[in-house]
């Protein structure tokens, strides 16, 4: 064959070719981070990037004469509640001290900043301990049934609090994980600010381990959480979350054996397959799996043991039980927004991987054996098919790329700024716009929305809150994800 003849038809099988263009995981990070600026409740700091928003709920907490100004609103919707709060916090500190070596210096700060706006409000939260812990801001039933902007609304923003000794296991058990975490992440920038964090971390895990029980256990608290926020998977897995992330911090031997002796009592061993703001084992598991493979502590090798159980079951060809995925190769677990489980899982197995790298292992599924990529790889597809790779050709993150959600369940992006039109969108109103096709106006930038189906199917509608509606423990897992991925783009 001549030369130029090869050479032409080389060119063609390279056209003919699938295009395949790699995400820039540097964006999605930063874009991911920026989205908590949207999620910001009270008043608003003068570096304020999402400029569409403005200062809401400046009034929160006076129906019990206490400040409780600030802090996130979980999702769409404009309620405060501390306990999805509490776990986003964890989340964004746990990325911040295991993945902090792969942002930049900006990414890192900004995510410091987050964190921050997040125990600042938590700190509130617990200031009345040990005698009072706050629950909640804002009245679900009534939030839900207007549809208005954070800035003007005119639903009730009671606060709800339990006495003790009212349970709060689950509750406190979450703040005690978040303080502690933010204890470690804040440790070197802001020392005074880190032993606050710890100190309080340890007070408040003494009132979830006295008190035990469900903060839904509470009557006046049951119809104001639920069904929103009920810890449907009990309250030992939150005190088993909280001693971990207190052993880490403090390194105590009083929380090794608060571990140790209750590990069987609590049901470690038969929840390891699930992650996420309600079911804590799993995260829990790999967490205390660190000191296992970098200091061999013995005492602990269980927790690892069920944390490998829980790595060999995202590989089907291993025995014993498995996770799901969708046709389209997505972690599948039917909750009410189904990439809340896969940012969440995706976080943990990553990490279980970084350990083992770090320890020089592999993961042992019975006789088979899996290098620490073989897991990366299975959590790069995730990320992949968040950000685009998936059957619908997708992008789950809002802000990233060309085809993204623009209908996204959310009031505040859905409704004009109170920069562009300060008249108050009353219920009805807002209403009429939440049943529009037209695109939000607000673009609520790096939200990743509850995404697809089963079947990989997605419905992009605002009306469609399961498919379209972001929360910030989506997020959270998500920002370490893709730091590391920013770094390591090209696990294969």
């Amino acid at each position: 064959m001549k030369p130029s003849i090869l050479i032409l038809t080389v060119f063609v099988l390279l056209l003919l070719l699938p295009t395949v263009i790699p995400h820039d995981y540097s964006d999605a990070l930063y874009k991911s981070i920026l989205f908590f600026e949207g999620q910001r409740s009270g008043r608003l700091p003068r570096e304020q990037r999402m400029l569409w928003r403005g200062d809401s709920a400046l009034k929160d907490g006076e129906n019990l004469n206490t400040d409780l100004v600030g802090g996130y609103y979980d999702a769409g919707d404009n309620v405060k509640f501390h306990f999805p709060m509490a776990f986003t916090a964890t989340m964004l500190a746990w990325s911040s001290i295991d993945f902090s070596c792969y942002m930049s210096e900006n990414d890192f700060s900004h995510n410091l900043v987050n964190i921050k706006w997040a125990t600042d409000y938590l700190l509130k939260t617990v200031s009345q301990l040990p005698h009072r812990i706050f629950v909640q801001v804002g009245e679900a039933q009534p939030d839900h049934d207007c549809w208005e902007r954070p800035e003007d609304m005119d639903t009730p923003r009671t606060a709800f609090a339990i006495d003790a000794p009212g349970p709060a296991s689950d509750l406190a058990g979450e703040i005690t994980a978040a303080l502690a975490a933010a204890s470690i992440a804040f440790k070197q920038s802001r020392p005074i600010y880190s032993q606050l964090l710890l100190s309080k971390a340890i007070q408040t895990f003494r009132y979830a381990d006295m008190h035990r029980g469900s903060y839904a256990d509470n009557q006046n608290v049951h119809t104001a959480a639920c069904p929103f926020y009920c810890s449907n998977n009990g309250y030992k897995d939150e005190l088993l979350w909280g001693a971990a992330w207190l052993r880490r911090a403090t390194g105590s031997d009083y929380y090794l054996e608060y571990l140790v002796n209750n590990r069987e009592t609590f049901g470690v061993d038969y929840n390891y397959l699930d992650f996420g703001w309600d079911s804590k084992f799993g995260g829990a598991d790999v967490l205390i799996a660190k000191e296992v493979f970098e200091k061999n502590v013995s005492a602990l090798t269980p927790f690892k043991d069920i944390a490998e159980k829980m790595m060999c079951a995202v590989f089907p060809e291993t025995a014993g039980p498995h996770m799901s995925y969708t046709p389209g190769g997505l972690l599948y677990k039917p909750v009410g927004s189904q990439l809340q489980s896969t940012a969440a899982m995706s976080f943990v197995i990553l990490t279980y991987a970084d350990y083992l790298s770090k320890s020089s292992q592999q993961l042992s599924c019975g006789n088979l054996k899996f290098q620490p990529d073989s897991l990366r790889r299975i959590v790069k597809r995730q990320v992949d098919y968040i950000l685009g790779d998936n059957p619908m050709h997708v992008s789950y993150m809002v802000g990233y790329g060309d085809q993204y959600p623009r209908q996204v369940h959310h009031r505040g992006s859905s409704i004009p700024s109170v920069k562009v039109q300060s008249t108050a969108f009353g219920c009805i109103i807002g209403w009429n716009i939440f049943h529009s096709d037209n695109p939000n106006p607000n673009i609520l930038v790096g939200a990743v929305v509850g995404g697809p189906n089963v079947d990989d199917t997605f419905v992009g509608k605002r009306t469609n809150a399961t498919d379209t509606e972001p929360t910030t423990y989506i997020n959270a897992p998500l920002v370490g994800v893709f730091a590391y991925f920013k770094s390591n783009p090209n696990v294969t």
